[in-house]
C-alpha cells in the first residue's frame, strides 16, 4: 500500500484577477550575477596592465630649473664680523660702557641711584608706580640686568636731572624686550602721563620720544616738566627720563636718544 505524498493547497484563483504563481526560489541567480561582475572587473584590469606593460618606455620631459652644479672641494672659510655687524659684542659686552657720559659740569643725583652704574632687580622694579607686580613681571620674563646712569646741572630753579636706563632681557624662551617696550610706550599717550603720541626716534624701528604736555605739581614745590624716550635694539631696551622746573624742549629729549641711539 503506498502513500500518497500531500500536494499542498494554493489558493484557487480569482475569477477575473491575475494567475496565482508559486513562491518563486531567490539567491543563485544573484551570486551568479556578482561572480560575473567580479570576473569581468578583473578581466578589464588584467587587459589594462598588459597593455601599458607592453609599451615601449617613453622619456620623462626635462625639468623646469636647470642642473644643480655641485662646488668642488670645501667652502672658503667665513670672514669674522666686524664689531658693528656682531650684535653679541654689545649686547654681551659690559653693558655700561655703552651708556651715555655725563656732561662736564653736571653732578650725580642725591641718593643711590644704583651702585657702581648697575641697577637690581629689585632696584629696577622700584622705579615703577608698582613695584611689586612690576618685579614679578620681569623676574618672570627673564630679566638679565640694568646698567643706569644719573646726573643733574643747574641750580635750584633751573635743575635738570637726566636718567639713562639699558634694560636687557635674555630672550631665550620668549623675545619679552619688544613686549616691554610695547607696554611701557602704550600708556604714554594717556592724561596722567605725557598726554599726546609722541615723536618717532630717527633710526629706530619702533622708538620714539615724548613731551609732558602739562608738569607735575605739588604744593610748596617747584612745577616739575618731564620728557622720556624709548627704543630696543636687539634685547637692550634703552629708556631715558628727563625732569626739569622749566620746560623741556623737545629737542632736547630727542637729542639724547639719537645719540645713546648710536652707542647701541
Amino acid at each position: 500500500m503506498t502513500q500518497d505524498i500531500p500536494v499542498p493547497e494554493q489558493d484557487a484563483p480569482v475569477p477575473g484577477g491575475p494567475p496565482v504563481r508559486p513562491p518563486r526560489r531567490r539567491g543563485r541567480t544573484t551570486l551568479l550575477i556578482a561572480c560575473a561582475a567580479v570576473l569581468g572587473v578583473l578581466a578589464g584590469a588584467g587587459a589594462g596592465y598588459k597593455i601599458q606593460y607592453d609599451r615601449p618606455e617613453t622619456p620623462l620631459p626635462p625639468l623646469a630649473q636647470p642642473k644643480l652644479v655641485q662646488p668642488k672641494g670645501a667652502a672658503p672659510s667665513a670672514k669674522p664680523l666686524t664689531a658693528a655687524e656682531d650684535t653679541l659684542v654689545t649686547s654681551d659686552g659690559d653693558l655700561r660702557k655703552l651708556l651715555l657720559k655725563r656732561p662736564k659740569g653736571a653732578k650725580d643725583l642725591d641718593g643711590d641711584i644704583g651702585r657702581d652704574h648697575w641697577y637690581s632687580l629689585y632696584d629696577y622694579a622700584s622705579t615703577f608706580e608698582e613695584p611689586g607686580g612690576m618685579f614679578a613681571m620681569l623676574n618672570g620674563n627673564d630679566f638679565r640686568r640694568a646698567a643706569v646712569s644719573a646726573w643733574r646741572t643747574g641750580g635750584y630753579a633751573t635743575s635738570v636731572t637726566t636718567e639713562v636706563h639699558l634694560i636687557q632681557f635674555r630672550d631665550e624662551t620668549h623675545p619679552y624686550t619688544a613686549d616691554m617696550l610695547e607696554g611701557q610706550q602704550e600708556y604714554m599717550g594717556g592724561k596722567k602721563y605725557a598726554g599726546n603720541k609722541g615723536t618717532a626716534v630717527p633710526g629706530t624701528f619702533d622708538g620714539r620720544a615724548w613731551v609732558y604736555s602739562k608738569p607735575w605739581t605739588e604744593p610748596g614745590y617747584l612745577p616739575q616738566y618731564a620728557a622720556r624716550a624709548l627704543a630696543r635694539k636687539g634685547t637692550v631696551m634703552m629708556d631715558i627720563w628727563v625732569q626739569s622746573a622749566r620746560p623741556i624742549k623737545k629737542s632736547t629729549i630727542m637729542s639724547l636718544a639719537e645719540r645713546q641711539w648710536e652707542r647701541l
